[in-house]
């Protein structure tokens, strides 16, 4: 297999593309598209987002300590790119982009409505790197949409349409090729299977186990009856003694 061997460079792909919005003070709020974000911690929920410094919504986080991270579907891709490529020095990207403004909780800024999930973002860090700062934060509030809630009351995000970003492009995500665990998860064996296809089919396993044992039974008597005529005609096994007798009394009687 051939390689070519590159310089230094980010290829970790694909990443989620989300929109981040933030808001100074009664400035109007802005958004700017992120493709360098991700989570860094589990308990307690922290994640980053990497800015360059000469962005329009760095000084605007850098300031207010807050953000909101709203995921991006299909539906929303257009606008996410649009946010990428023009600046809120020069636009207002909620009324250009006809997004809602969504109150937050937790957080001045506001989210976008129109996203599935939006995560309420306080910062604790920042980070200078190179040519991005990144802001280190802790999620204090989430918020999501119950269109994606199925009726056992679960939230469906994967139903939800998310795009992901790599190489330069969008991906909506596509089919689901496995889950968490499953490559450790015990398999069933054949016989379980069956019977779980049966027990979901409707049909009990004890009853099936019923007819098994009759049918046996009766297969049983039939080779015991066979077993029994060999027997008497050829003189053999327990059973020979008495058939010669009885050939003879039948003969004098």
């Amino acid at each position: 297999m051939a390689k070519q061997y590159w310089r230094p460079g980010n290829m970790v792909y694909p990443v989620p593309v989300v929109m981040v919005s933030c808001q100074k003070g009664e400035e109007r709020p802005n958004i700017i598209t992120a493709a360098w974000c991700g989570t860094t911690c589990s308990s307690p929920a922290m994640l980053y987002v990497s800015i360059r410094p000469d962005r329009y919504s760095h000084h605007i986080i850098k300031e207010s300590g807050e953000f909101v991270v709203n995921l991006v579907t299909e539906e929303l891709a257009f606008a996410t790119d649009y946010c990428g490529v023009r600046s809120g020095r020069d636009v207002d990207k909620f009324k250009e982009m006809k997004l809602t403004p969504l109150a937050s909780k937790y957080v001045s800024c506001p989210g976008i409505a129109e996203s599935p999930v939006n995560l309420e973002c306080r910062v604790t860090q920042i980070l200078p790197l190179g040519s991005h700062d990144m802001f280190l934060a802790e999620v204090v509030g989430v918020t999501a949409d119950e269109a994606y809630m199925d009726e056992n009351g679960r939230f469906d995000l994967n139903s939800a349409g998310l795009v992901a970003y790599s190489h330069g492009e969008y991906f909506k995500l596509g089919e689901k090729v496995g889950k968490f665990g499953y490559s450790v998860q015990k398999k069933k064996k054949d016989g379980e299977k069956k019977q779980a296809a049966r027990e979901k089919r409707g049909v009990g396993g004890k009853k099936s186990g019923a007819k098994k044992n009759t049918a046996g039974g009766k297969k049983s008597e039939i080779k015991k009856s066979v077993r029994e005529n060999r027997d008497g005609r050829t003189g053999k096994g327990p059973r020979a003694g008495k058939g010669k007798k009885n050939e003879k009394n039948r003969r004098v009687f």
